[in-house]
């Protein structure tokens, strides 16, 4: 089993060589203007313009919803996983809105999308942010579906941040 190897830097410029695969946390109720989405929106367009299809329904494979995730192809051999894993955008009754089954389910299929293009996957600290998520339930989620599959796996900090 591979471990998370902690990064500080930028996670939109992924360190590793070869395939990789930039996987982020979005709501159910398309929202994208918060976050690390800014980042992505900087550096790329059809991370954003493919997400907002997806929620329009213009795009229907995978079904958009609660655990589903859209690859976003931003480069050569470097994709982005747009990964619905929260529901809605605010906290509500004072439940956040990070959904951790969602986040769960949506690591298995970047799992297997990185298994089939032999990809490490890069990400911020998902689901811990601005979705309302503890990073100390998030992390296990990671090791499960992505280290235990052999993937390289490095979460990113920007500088100052942790």
């Amino acid at each position: 089993m591979t471990t998370i190897n902690y990064v500080v830097g930028d996670a939109t410029r992924p360190v590793d060589e070869g395939s990789r695969i930039i996987a982020h946390v979005c709501n159910d109720v398309g929202g994208w203007g918060r976050g690390f989405v800014t980042a992505l929106s900087a550096r790329w367009a059809a991370p954003e313009v493919e997400y907002r299809r997806w929620h329009r329904a213009e795009l229907a494979d995978p079904p958009f919803g609660l655990g589903q995730v859209q690859f976003v192809e931003v480069e050569a051999r470097l994709w982005v996983a747009n990964m619905i894993g929260q529901h809605d955008v605010r906290a509500r009754g004072g439940v956040p809105p990070v959904r951790y089954e969602a986040i769960d389910a949506a690591l298995a299929a970047v799992a297997a999308f990185a298994r089939q293009r032999d990809a490490s996957v890069h990400m911020p600290r998902i689901g811990a942010g601005l979705a309302g998520g503890s990073w100390s339930e998030i992390e296990p989620l990671i090791e499960r579906n992505l280290c235990s599959a052999g993937l390289r796996v490095n979460v990113y900090d920007l500088p100052g941040q942790r």
